[in-house]
C-alpha cells in the first residue's frame, strides 16, 4: 500500500513537535510551531504579520520553530520540486533571516562544514571561509545526507544567498556538543560565509594541505643545492637577523606589553621578552649552524653487495615538519635554521602572544631565501583552527613536534596519525644519595629549581636517602630551598616525619619554585620511584660512591641521567648540538635534546652495474664492509 506522503508529514509534524516541547521544558523554555508555505511570502500582509509574532515571541522568550507546512503544500514532490521562493529547510532558512533581519544564520549538518571534496576523501579540506570568487565551481560535493532535500549543496546555496544579502552564515556540525555557542563565542569551528570574506585574504591564499604541499617541494629542491649554497642560506638569515634588529625588537616590545596588559603569568612574559642582544645571539647561534658539518649525505655504512654492486646508506632529511610552540619566539629563528640546516620543509605554529614577533621574524627569514628553492619552505600557520587540518595530513606531513605545556603535547598526541615528538610532562629528579658532598647537593639542587623553575629541565621531585634525615642533612637542604622562595610538598613518608604539607601526586609538574621532597632506603629504591613516578626526562644522583653512581646512571631509564650536574644541562645549546627543536621522551628515533641529526633520517643508494636478482641464482653476494670513503 502507497502511503500519502502529505498525510504522514501531518502526524509526523506532531511527532515533531512533541520532541521539540520535551527538550525545551528541561531548559524551562516553551516552543512555539509556525507552519508556513510557499505562497505564503508572496502576501505582503503575511511577512508583516510574521514579523510581529516573532517579536512577541521572543519577547516571551519562546522559541519559534519554522517549518514547511507539507501536509497543505502545493508542491507535487518536496524532494525533488525546487521551484518557487524556497524549496528545502535551507532555502527557507536563508529566507526566514533576511525577513526577520537576523544578526547571524547557522546551518547545522551532519559533517564539520564545508568541504573542499567529499568529507571521505582524505584529501578533502575543510573550508573555513568560504570565498565565491575562489570556491565556487571548484569545491566537488559528496553524495547528500540520508535525510534532508538537498544535501551540502542546498546548505551552499541557501548560505551564499543569506550572505549576498548581508546576512552572515556559519555552516557546522550539529552533533558536536555546543557547537552554536561557539559560533556565538567567535570559535573558529565550520565554514564562514560573509559578503566581505573576499576583501580578508588574497584570493591566492593556499589552505593547509596547499602549505604543507609548498613546503614539501621547496625542501625537495633545497636538498638538491651543494652544502656551500645551504649554509651560504644560513649565513644570509644571519645577516638579514641583525639588520632588522630594531623591527623584530620593536614587535616584541608590543607583544610583551600586550600580555602584560591582558594579565598572562610573569614566567611567560619573561619567555616572550627578547632580551638586550638577544638577536645578535641568535643571529650568532644561526652561523655556528652554518659552520657545522654538512649532516646531509653523511655515509653511515658502505657495503659491497656483489662484484660491481656497491650500496650506501644516507643521512636525509625527514621531509615536512610541523612545530607547534608557546610564548617563546626566539624557538622559531632556532626551529627554522635547524630546518635548512637538515633539509626539510617546515610549518611553524606559535602562541598568539608572539603573533607580531613570529611574523616579523618569519618576514626575515624567508625574505633570505632563495627564489629557486622558494619561501614555500617555511609556512607560517597564523591560526590556531588550522592545526586540527593540519595534523591531519599524514600523507605530507613527517613529523610534528609540539614545544609547550604538558597539556599542549598530550592534545597533539591524541589528536593525530603523525609521529609526534616530545614529552608530555618534565617531572625530573635528583636523587641526594647517603655519601653525597652536601656542598655540592645543596648547589645542584637549588640550580635544577631554581635557575629556571618553568623549564621542562627544573627539578620537580628531591629524593633524600634515609640516612640524611637522622644526620640533619634533609632539614638543611629544605631550608636553602625555602630561602630562594620554594615551596615544599613531601611525599608520604616525608610529610609524616617532617610534618610537611603533602603533595597531591608524586607524578606532578609543578612549573614553578615549588618542588616535592620524598625519603627513599637506596639507589634502587630512588630507581624504582623515578620509573614509577617520574616522566623519563632528565634525573641526575648527587653520590662521591662512583659505584652507586653507576648503578644509578645505568639503571634509570631516562632520556638524560647525570651524575653530580644540574638537570639544567639538559638543553640542546649546552649539549653543543648549536640549538634544538625541543626535548623528546620518546624511545623511537631521537631521545633527548633534538637538534640537526634528530631531524634526519637515512636512506639507501646503491650503483650498480646491470646486476638481476633471477632467483639470487645470478648473483653471487660478497656483503663485504668497505672504507667510509669510496
Amino acid at each position: 500500500m502507497e502511503l500519502d506522503g502529505k498525510a504522514c508529514a501531518a502526524v509526523g509534524q506532531n511527532g515533531l513537535m512533541a520532541l521539540y516541547d520535551t527538550l525545551f521544558s528541561q531548559l524551562d523554555m516553551s516552543s512555539a510551531q509556525l507552519l508556513v508555505t510557499d505562497n505564503d511570502f508572496r502576501d505582503l500582509e503575511f511577512r508583516r504579520q510574521l514579523n510581529e509574532t516573532v517579536k512577541t515571541l521572543a519577547s516571551l522568550k519562546v522559541i519559534p520553530i519554522f517549518n514547511e507546512n507539507d501536509a497543505v503544500s502545493t508542491r507535487k514532490a518536496p524532494y525533488e520540486d525546487s521551484s518557487g521562493i524556497f524549496w528545502d529547510n535551507d532555502s527557507l532558512s536563508a529566507l526566514l533571516a533576511l525577513e526577520l533581519k537576523a544578526d547571524l544564520l547557522i546551518l547545522l549538518s551532519d559533517v564539520e562544514g564545508l568541504y573542499s571534496g567529499p568529507p571521505s576523501n582524505p584529501n578533502s579540506e575543510l573550508v573555513h571561509t568560504y570565498v565565491k570568487e575562489r570556491h565556487e565551481g571548484v569545491i566537488t560535493f559528496g553524495d547528500k545526507s540520508r535525510v534532508g532535500r538537498g544535501g551540502m549543496t542546498a546548505k551552499v546555496k541557501a548560505a551564499v544567498y543569506a550572505a549576498d544579502a548581508g546576512i552572515p552564515v556559519v555552516i557546522t556540525s550539529g552533533f558536536a556538543a555546543d557547537n552554536i555557542l561557539k559560533v556565538l563565542n567567535g570559535k573558529r569551528i565550520g565554514t564562514l560565509f560573509h559578503r566581505d570574506a573576499k576583501k580578508w585574504g588574497p584570493l591566492g591564499e593556499v589552505g593547509s594541505r596547499g602549505m604543507a604541499v609548498a613546503a614539501r617541494e621547496s625542501s625537495r629542491r633545497l636538498q638538491a643545492m651543494s652544502s656551500q649554497e645551504r649554509s651560504k642560506i644560513l649565513m644570509d638569515i644571519a645577516d638579514a637577523l641583525e639588520a632588522n634588529e630594531k623591527q623584530i625588537i620593536a614587535a616584541n616590545e608590543d607583544d610583551v606589553a600586550e600580555a602584560q596588559q591582558a594579565g598572562y603569568e610573569i614566567s611567560l612574559v619573561s619567555r616572550l621578552a627578547l632580551k638586550p642582544g638577544k638577536v645578535s645571539s641568535l643571529a650568532n647561534a644561526v652561523r655556528v649552524l652554518a659552520n657545522m658539518e654538512e649532516p646531509v649525505g653523511r655515509v653511515a655504512k658502505r657495503t659491497e653487495l656483489s662484484e660491481g654492486f656497491i650500496l650506501e646508506k644516507l643521512s636525509s632529511p625527514l621531509g615536512v615538519l610541523l612545530i607547534i610552540f608557546e610564548s617563546r619566539p626566539d624557538a622559531l629563528v632556532q626551529i627554522a635554521s635547524l630546518a635548512i640546516r637538515s633539509g626539510n620543509g617546515l610549518l611553524l605554529k606559535g602562541g598568539k602572544e608572539a603573533r607580531r614577533s613570529n611574523t616579523i621574524l618569519h618576514k626575515v627569514i624567508t625574505s633570505a631565501i632563495p627564489k629557486n628553492v622558494g619561501e614555500g619552505l617555511i609556512g607560517l600557520v597564523t591560526s590556531r583552527g588550522e592545526i586540527p587540518e593540519l595534523l591531519k595530513l599524514d600523507d605530507v606531513i613527517d613529523l610534528v613536534i609540539p614545544r609547550g605545556s604538558n597539556k599542549l603535547v598530550s592534545q597533539i598526541k591524541a589528536s593525530t596519525k603523525i609521529p609526534v615528538l616530545g614529552h608530555a610532562d618534565g617531572i625530573c629528579h635528583v636523587y641526594v644519595d647517603k655519601s653525597a658532598n652536601m656542598d655540592m647537593a645543596k648547589r645542584i639542587a637549588l640550580d635544577a629549581k631554581t635557575d629556571y623553575p618553568a623549564a621542562c629541565n627544573a627539578m620537580e621531585t628531591l629524593l633524600v636517602h634515609k640516612e640524611l634525615v637522622q644526620t640533619g642533612a634533609l632539614n638543611d637542604l629544605i631550608m636553602e630551598l625555602q630561602v630562594k622562595g620554594v615551596a615544599i610538598f613531601g611525599g608520604p613518608r616525608a610529610s609524616s616525619l617532617l610534618d610537611i604539607p603533602e603533595a597531591h601526586s608524586l607524578h606532578h609538574e609543578y612549573g614553578s619554585l615549588a618542588c616535592t621532597v620524598e625519603i627513599i632506603d637506596d639507589v634502587y629504591a630512588a630507581i624504582d620511584h623515578i620509573h614509577q613516578h617520574g616522566s623519563a626526562h632528565t634525573d641526575c644522583i648527587i653520590t662521591e660512591d662512583n659505584e652507586v653512581a653507576e648503578v644509578f646512571l645505568n639503571g634509570v631509564d631516562s632520556a638524560a641521567v647525570f651524575h653530580n650536574a644540574s638537570t639544567r644541562f639538559c638543553d640542546g645549546f649546552r649539549f653543543g648540538l648549536g640549538a634544538e627543536v625541543g626535548i623528546s621522551t620518546s624511545r623511537i628515533h631521537a631521545r633527548g635534546p633534538v637538534g640537526v641529526e634528530g631531524l634526519l633520517t637515512t636512506r639507501w643508494i646503491g650503483r650498480g652495474s646491470g646486476q638481476v636478482v633471477n632467483s639470487d641464482k645470478g648473483v653471487v653476494y660478497t656483503h663485504k664492509d668497505l672504507p667510509l670513503q669510496g
